[in-house]
Order: structure tokens, then C-alpha cells, then sequence
């Protein structure tokens, strides 16, 4: 019932907020406040309860605490920032719910070029401020953790407040948590729920499974491949390890991390730990040449003199895998899972 009140009362509350470019009456809410629906009320209770409304799902706040959001309606007013959010609403044909776009680090993929053309994307700004957002009136921002702050799209409390839901990459939550294929899946899971499209979501999720699955069962009886995914970037080499998505797409692929800590790596340690093969994370940015990114990354370890006599050197299987397909990958994951998969499993590739 009080959701439906306010869904009735919704209309005029957008209009004295418009006027003082405050954002929208939101359709999602914390665990303590419901926020509903622009339609009127007796539509708005048949549609949203065939729809399967209310929907709650888990997300974090800035801190990366659990907080629950109900969503009485699927959201209309989103503003979409950074890679993974965007192409996770291309991917499930939401792109008509987005007033914006913003923060693509590189090319959306050519079947999603169409869904991006009708998605406001702003090339101008990487990442808008609090009170760009606030003139956009958005009823839902998604975005990554450390964008979630006062001097970026605000603290997700501030938004929440106003009515606003808040939804991160769970890959990106702050505090450290340990990045995983599981929580990839839970975000596509949860957008899904959160805009009626559940059996699309399900679709690529299923994909996603589908490949690790056929994978383990090429590579059953197998000896584990040791495995090292690494980023060389302003003279040093970062390490993936156990806790990061790339590690566990490695691990969940039958491989074995030749290193499961991640850190800074030196060419001693990659020697120490000597993988059957390299995974060199690349990142070509917009006006990058993609082919020489690659190479210049490849480069750093295949051509080291240093490291020649390292097994994935002599064996020509230091390979290049895109920072975007294996970091807060979204839809990309199932990418990421393919390339690491080819490189680690060839003949099975062939």
C-alpha cells in the first residue's frame, strides 16, 4: 500500500524536482525506504506485480558495505559510467533506459556500436561530477566503487538519500574484497531482476558457464597449466593473483597460478616461478594503435634478454589478453574466459 501511494504521488514530486534540477523520484531504495514508480497507481500495481515487483537485490556502499535495493519498477532515468557498465546495458538491450554514458576506455565491440548510438554517450568527459549527474535527474547510476566519491559522481549515501539507487561493479567494491567470475555473474543476474529481463541476463550468464564447462571437460586427465597473468606498466610488472578476476577465470579454467600472490612481480620472481605461459595485460586506449599496444607489452617480457630462458619464452606462448576482458569484465567476461582458455588449452583452440 505505501507503495502505491507513492507511486501516485510520484508525478507531481518529479515536476518540483525538476524545477530545482534535483534528481528524479528513483525506482530503488536502501532496505529501509521504498521509492516507487511515475506511474499512476493503478497501473502501476497490475504492470509491476505481473512484472514481478518489487525486486530486491544486494549491492555495496562506498565503504564496500552490503546494502539491499528495492526496486519497485524497472529504472528509466540511468546514468551509465565506465566500460563494463555500459556494454552490460547494450548486452541486455537496456540501452533505451539511459539519459548518459559516460568513461569508455576503449571501442565498444561492433555488435554493440548500435546500442551505444542510443545511449547519450558523452566522448567529452570521462566521468561526469556530482552535480552534472544531478541535472541528468537519474533514478539509477551504475558505475565502479572508486567513482562512487564526493569529488566524482558523489557517495552513493548522498544519492541514495535523494532517492537515487546506487549500483557498482561488485568486481570494483571497496575494502579489498577478492574479485571473482562469481560476482560478474551476479551483477548481470541482478540487472536482469532489477529491469525484467531476467531470461536475457540468465542467457549470458549461461554462455559464460557454458564455455568454462566445455573447457574442464577438453582439458580433463591434463596435468595443470602453470599460469602467470601479468601487467608490465611504467617499468615494473604487476602480478594477477588469487584475488583478482583474472586469477580465478586461471583457476576455474583448470590452471594452476604459477604465482597465486599478486603483487609488484621482479624478473627474479617470474623466473623463480617460470609459468608454461604468459598472459600479458594490454589496454589500448582511445587513439591507440591496438596492434603496437600489444606488441609494446609483449615485448617487455618476450624480449627481455633476462628472461629468455623462461618456458613460455622458448615455447612462444607469451600471449596478450585486454585488461578490459579480465577487470571488472561485465558481458566482456565471457571474452576474457575465451582468450584465456586458447592460450592456456592451444590444441583444443585449433
Amino acid at each position: 500500500m505505501k507503495q502505491i501511494l507513492a507511486a501516485a504521488l510520484a508525478p507531481a514530486v518529479l515536476l518540483l524536482l525538476g524545477a530545482c534540477a534535483a534528481p528524479s523520484s528513483g525506482a530503488a531504495v536502501s532496505s529501509e525506504q521504498a521509492v516507487s514508480s511515475a506511474q499512476t497507481a493503478p497501473e502501476a500495481a497490475t504492470q509491476e506485480s505481473a512484472a514481478g515487483y518489487p525486486v530486491t537485490v544486494t549491492n555495496y556502499d562506498a565503504n564496500g558495505d552490503p546494502v539491499e535495493l528495492t526496486f519497485t519498477h524497472a529504472p528509466e532515468r540511468v546514468v551509465a559510467v565506465y566500460q563494463g557498465s555500459i556494454e552490460t546495458m547494450i548486452a541486455l538491450g537496456l540501452e533505451d533506459h539511459v539519459v548518459a554514458s559516460y568513461g569508455l576506455d576503449n571501442e565498444v565491440k561492433p555488435e554493440w556500436q548500435e546500442g551505444l548510438a542510443a545511449m547519450n554517450y558523452q566522448a567529452d568527459v570521462f566521468a561526469p561530477d556530482r552535480e552534472t549527474v544531478t541535472l541528468l535527474q537519474p533514478d539509477l547510476i551504475l558505475s565502479w566503487g572508486s567513482l562512487f566519491s564526493d569529488k566524482m559522481l558523489g557517495d552513493t549515501s548522498y544519492w541514495n538519500e535523494r532517492g537515487t539507487a546506487t549500483y557498482m561493479n561488485s568486481n570494483t567494491r571497496p575494502g579489498g574484497h577478492p574479485r571473482t567470475v562469481d560476482n560478474e555473474y551476479a551483477d548481470i543476474l541482478n540487472l536482469g531482476r532489477i529491469f525484467g529481463v531476467e531470461e536475457k541476463a540468465e542467457a549470458l550468464v549461461a554462455g559464460m558457464q557454458a564455455e568454462i564447462d566445455s573447457t574442464l571437460a577438453a582439458a580433463a586427465g591434463r596435468d595443470p597449466v602453470r599460469v602467470a597473468v601479468v601487467e608490465p606498466l611504467n617499468g615494473s610488472v604487476t602480478n594477477y593473483g588469487a584475488d583478482t578476476l583474472a586469477g580465478d577465470m586461471v583457476t576455474r579454467l583448470g590452471g594452476t597460478l604459477a604465482n597465486p600472490d599478486g603483487h609488484e612481480m621482479s624478473k627474479e620472481d617470474l623466473l623463480a616461478c617460470d609459468p608454461d605461459v604468459i598472459f600479458v595485460v594490454y589496454m589500448a586506449y582511445s587513439g591507440d594503435d591496438p596492434e603496437q599496444v600489444v606488441q609494446d607489452q609483449l615485448a617487455v617480457i618476450s624480449e627481455d634478454p633476462a628472461l629468455r630462458s623462461l618456458s613460455a619464452v622458448q615455447s612462444g606462448r607469451v600471449l596478450p589478453v585486454m585488461l578490459g576482458d579480465i577487470y571488472a569484465a561485465g558481458p566482456r567476461t565471457l571474452d576474457g574466459i575465451r582468450t584465456l582458455a586458447a592460450g592456456m588449452y592451444p590444441e583444443e583452440a585449433s
